[in-house]
């Protein structure tokens, strides 16, 4: 298999970069989504801290081979984040409240920012928080949301806005046995490419490595 050069937050810029608008359910779905939101806010709510590594898969219509890239990924309450890709090329960025630095060992390049003064930046943030903290409010905002499972919670998550559904059909989204965290994202754009995000060796509420949210040393 081919390794994938593309950063790995490349995909939720892509996914996030356009207005969005809101939709209602029927009130049957809206029942039971209700009662599912509900247990995975409770859940969520309990989280300090997560990490876990993961791995991204990409399947293009063109090649027949799947491209794969692995990372890892840090999360502090309330606004700490470190989303690294480790291969082919490691790059990445971390956030600390409202500043952080994004990094590319190839180019050997580190770029300062600011989420508010940094649209792309801005938007790649809002969405790993939105992920880690299990903020069902600010999905539900953008998505018309189906229940595929309740146990574990399966949901597939159709663009409300029409200039991202031209490119995205659809997202599947697959939670914990115990609802805590995200366990895979798929994406299923238009043409027919597919992007899977595996998420693994998931830890909760426990301590994280002292330079989780610096840059990395290159060598």
């Amino acid at each position: 298999m081919v390794r994938c050069v593309k950063s790995g937050y490349l995909l939720f810029l892509l996914l996030f970069c356009l207005p969005l608008w809101c939709s209602a359910e029927s009130p049957q779905e809206e029942l039971a989504l209700s009662a599912v939101f509900a247990r995975l806010k409770a859940a969520a709510a309990q989280t300090q801290s997560l990490s876990s590594t993961f791995v991204q898969e990409k399947q293009l219509t063109m090649f027949a081979e799947t491209l794969l890239s692995d990372g890892r990924f840090y999360y502090r309450q309330p606004d700490h984040l470190r989303w690294e890709l480790l291969t082919p090329v490691a790059s990445g960025f971390v956030l600390r409240g409202q500043q952080g630095e994004r990094w590319n060992s190839l180019s050997r390049e580190v770029t300062a920012f600011r989420i508010d003064g940094d649209p792309m930046m801005g938007i790649v943030a809002q969405q790993l928080l939105a992920w880690a903290r299990v903020d069902i409010d600010w999905l539900r905002s953008r998505y018309r949301i189906e229940l595929l499972a309740e146990q574990p919670v399966r949901l597939q998550l159709f663009p409300l806005n029409s200039g991202e559904a031209g490119f995205i059909e659809q997202l599947q989204i697959l939670f914990s046995a115990d609802s805590r965290y995200v366990v895979r994202v798929e994406m299923h754009e238009a043409g027919g490419d597919q992007t899977r995000l595996h998420f693994e060796q998931v830890q909760i509420n426990q301590p994280l490595p002292a330079d989780a949210f610096l840059l990395p040393e290159f060598r």
